[in-house]
């Protein structure tokens, strides 16, 4: 399979001062708000860089792991993956992925088992030059 998908950034002022925009093809995000006050200081209301690695690579994750759990033979009544992205000295330096399973049938090793190799597959894991750590819940 191969696609490519489109997003743009928009800035207007200084790096401080200044505001942007984002823009994603499937229109998700249209003319969504970033500035220096919403990457650093947690100010006005819209996004920034990390938070949106964040969703991508949760995403990214959770989706490998269900494909991985099916190949397997398990089917996830639901899983739910928390990214925190740690910013530091000018580098995103570690993402952590606090996933939640519930799967039935499946046992605490299987689960950490299949999860790691999701980790090491997922096309966004793959990207990121940073340690990436795993934190595992699974509803018995």
């Amino acid at each position: 399979m191969k696609f490519n998908r489109k997003a743009s950034a928009q800035w207007k002022g200084s790096g401080k001062e200044g505001k942007g925009t984002l823009n994603t093809q499937s229109g998700v995000l249209e003319n969504t708000q970033y500035s220096f006050h919403t990457r650093f200081e947690d100010g006005d209301k819209g996004t920034n860089p990390e938070e949106l690695i964040g969703a991508a690579h949760a995403g990214c994750f959770t989706m490998q792991l269900s494909f991985l759990l099916g190949e397997e033979g398990f089917t996830p009544t639901s899983l739910n993956t928390d990214a925190k992205v740690s910013f530091e000295d000018g580098a995103v330096n570690k993402i952590t992925l606090d996933v939640k399973g519930d799967v039935p049938g499946i046992d605490e090793e299987q689960f950490g088992k299949i999860a790691n190799k999701a980790k090491e597959v997922c096309p966004i894991s793959k990207l990121l030059n940073t340690e990436i750590e795993l934190q595992l819940s699974l509803n018995a």
